[in-house]
């Protein structure tokens, strides 16, 4: 085979089939993104499920589907560690009821969610002699993103462990209410938190 003719081993995962679609139904090539800053950050693919493709590569996570990072951070908990084929059908069933209530595909719906929960600023604390001194500082977009799916899959564990609501309708109630940017959603209060201390920071 040429060396033209092999696959980039560090294309965006998922880009063969250009016309497949997510779980089989969800279209993944018309998103709109409503914050430039962290767009080259968000990247959609019709894939879910990498296999850990990028795992071994430094700086990479950004090529994986935010599809797949959400549900990697939906597995973070004591009880859904290693968990993927479950979670993924969690997803899959919470992404129904997005679209139930919405209307809209809820991968937008996602891409919006995580848009809406990245805080643009943040704290960090400065020693001067021996006094810590909280300092406000602007947030990389690459963490932004980070930060945004970590509120989020909080947010899903708030809602549903030791509680009545299953697991598809708390993620699907955490992202309308991120996307409608609703202050009662946890990732939307904890981005407005955040903030408010920068703010006051400064």
């Amino acid at each position: 085979m040429a060396a033209e003719d092999q696959p980039d081993p560090d294309a965006p995962a998922g880009n063969a089939d250009v016309s497949a679609k997510l779980f089989g139904t969800w279209e993944t090539d018309e998103i709109e993104y409503g914050d430039p800053s962290t767009e080259r950050y968000i990247t959609v693919t019709p894939v879910a499920h990498t296999a850990g493709r990028h795992a071994s590569k430094q700086f990479k996570k950004s090529q994986i589907s935010i599809v797949e990072r959400f549900i990697n951070r939906l597995m973070q908990t004591e009880d859904n560690t290693g968990k993927k084929q479950k979670t993924l059908n969690h997803v899959r069933e919470a992404f129904e009821l997005v679209h139930e209530r919405t209307e809209e595909n809820p991968v937008q719906v996602l891409v919006t969610a995580v848009e809406n929960s990245a805080p643009r600023e943040e704290t960090v604390r400065l020693k001067y002699g021996g006094i810590s001194v909280p300092k406000a500082v602007d947030v990389a977009p690459q963490r932004r993103v980070d930060q945004a799916l970590m509120v989020l899959a909080e947010g899903v564990y708030n809602d549903s462990f030791k509680t009545p609501t299953p697991l598809a309708e708390a993620i699907a109630n955490q992202l309308v209410g991120a996307a409608n940017y609703d202050v009662q959603t946890y990732a939307i209060s904890q981005k407005e938190e955040k903030e408010r201390v920068a703010a006051a920071a400064r």
